[in-house]
């Protein structure tokens, strides 16, 4: 969320030094993780509003942390279909970047992270009806911006026009 590794591994270690000094407040509704990820969301929005910056998030960071994206290619060694992917990453980059804060954050939660709707929920302390909703405009939003950015390019797989 924040955009690069400095700012993400400031804001963990301020996560968890948060954390340690509230763990009196720790209630057991929710499971410790959703409460951790509750606190490192305030503490992003809070380091965002307070630098008045729009977050940039890097599909690098994200690939290299999950183990690849979903459309990625291994194996080929074409140059011509390496460029492409890059410049597909870059094009969705831009469409997340492109969005609200609230709807890029739910849909990096639920399609990144792979987080329930009741996590989210949990996590931004609304319903899981809110949730959907947004989920639901950010995949409307960010399918209108695809549209327009990534137009010209085909999956992997896929043939153009």
């Amino acid at each position: 969320m924040m955009g690069n590794w400095a700012d993400a591994g400031d804001l963990a270690q301020e996560t968890f030094i948060r954390a340690y000094h509230s763990l009196s407040d720790f209630q057991r509704k929710c499971s410790f993780s959703t409460w951790i990820y509750h606190i490192a969301v305030n503490i992003c929005r809070d380091e965002l509003r307070k630098n008045n910056r729009r977050p940039n998030i890097s599909l690098d960071e994200i690939a290299a942390s999950s183990g690849g994206l979903p459309f990625s290619e291994t194996g080929t060694g074409c140059p011509e279909n390496k460029l492409e992917q890059i410049e597909l990453q870059g094009a969705v980059q831009e469409c997340l970047n492109a969005l609200p804060d609230e709807y890029r954050l739910v849909l990096i939660m639920r399609e990144i992270q792979g987080l329930s709707y009741e996590e989210i929920a949990s996590a931004l302390k609304c319903s899981a009806g809110t949730v959907k909703s947004r989920l639901s405009r950010a995949r409307a939003a960010f399918k209108q911006k695809a549209e327009v950015i990534i137009g010209t390019f085909s999956l992997p797989g896929t043939s153009k026009g």
